[in-house]
C-alpha cells in the first residue's frame, strides 16, 4: 500500500508541475503543493460555519495554507501552528500580534517571531483543524508528503485531549489533487471536508480516526528528531510504571 500512494503522489506532483499550477516553492516534488487559487480556498474556509464558530484553529505550516492562517488571526481566533516536522513542536499565536503584522505572523519565520511555544500540558482545545494534502478523496481518505507529521500532530493531540473523533477536519486543494480512492492505512485521518478555490465537499465520514499514537510504528528515529514526541513518549512510560507500582 505505501508503494500506491508513492504513485499517486508522484502522478499530483508531475500534473502540478507540467501544468504550472504548482507555485513556489518550487519544484513541488516532496512538498504540499501550494496550488493556485489557494487564498479563495483559504477564504472559502474562513466562510464555513464550522471556523466562523471556531475559537481555537489548528492549521499547518504549508505555503498552501498561508491564507487560512491569515484568515483565523484576522479573525481573532486562537490559532494553533505545528512546526515544520514538529521540531519546536507546537506554536500559539493570539489577540497581541498586532494588527499590521498578521500577515507576517501567518508565515512560518513571522509565527516564530509574533507566537509562543506551548508546552504539552497547555495546549488549547480546538475547535477546528485544517491540514494540508497531496491527494484526496470525496470519502475523505488523504494522501501527505509522506513523512508521517500529520498523522503524529493529530496523533499527539488526540492522546492530549486537544482533539477528538468528532473535531471536524478541512483539507484545501486544487480541484486536480481530488481523486476516486485513496488507499488508507491505520494511521491515516479522513478529512471532513474537502475545500477547492471553486467548490467545498462535505465528506459522509464512516472511517474512523486513530485514538492517538500508534506506539507501535514510532521508531527511535522518529523520537530522536522530534523532542515533543520523545516528551510524550517519556510520559507515558511514567504513567505506565506508576500502574505496575
Amino acid at each position: 500500500m505505501p508503494r500506491d500512494k508513492d504513485l499517486i503522489r508522484d502522478r499530483i506532483w508531475t500534473f502540478l508541475e507540467e501544468h504550472n499550477i504548482a507555485r513556489f516553492p518550487r519544484p513541488v516534488f516532496h512538498r504540499i503543493p501550494n496550488f493556485l487559487g489557494a487564498e479563495e480556498a483559504g477564504r472559502k474556509v474562513a466562510a464555513m460555519k464550522e471556523f466562523e464558530d471556531a475559537e481555537t484553529i489548528k492549521v499547518n505550516p504549508d505555503s498552501a495554507q498561508r491564507q487560512v492562517r491569515f484568515e483565523a488571526l484576522s479573525r481573532g481566533k486562537l490559532l494553533l501552528m505545528p512546526t515544520p516536522r514538529l521540531r519546536n513542536g507546537f506554536i500559539l499565536l493570539d489577540d497581541t500580534v498586532p494588527k499590521a503584522r498578521l500577515r507576517v505572523a501567518s508565515t512560518i519565520h513571522g509565527a516564530f517571531m509574533l507566537g509562543k511555544k506551548v508546552p504539552l500540558d497547555k495546549l488549547p482545545t480546538i475547535d477546528l483543524a485544517v491540514v494540508g494534502s497531496v491527494a484526496v478523496a470525496p470519502d475523505g481518505g488523504r494522501i501527505g508528503k509522506g513523512e508521517g507529521y500529520g498523522e503524529i500532530e493529530y496523533g499527539i493531540l488526540r492522546e492530549l485531549g486537544s482533539v477528538s473523533e468528532s473535531t471536524p477536519i478541512v483539507t484545501t486543494v486544487h480541484d486536480s489533487q481530488i481523486i476516486d480512492f485513496v488507499p488508507l492505512e491505520d494511521h491515516d485521518i479522513a478529512v471532513d471536508y474537502i475545500v477547492t478555490p471553486t467548490r467545498m465537499l462535505v465528506v459522509n465520514r464512516k472511517r474512523p480516526r486513530p485514538g492517538g499514537i500508534i506506539w507501535s510504528k514510532v521508531t527511535p528515529g522518529m523520537i530522536e528528531r522530534m523532542p515533543i514526541l520523545r516528551e510524550l513518549s517519556e510520559r507515558r512510560a511514567t504513567s505506565q510504571n506508576s500502574v505496575q507500582v
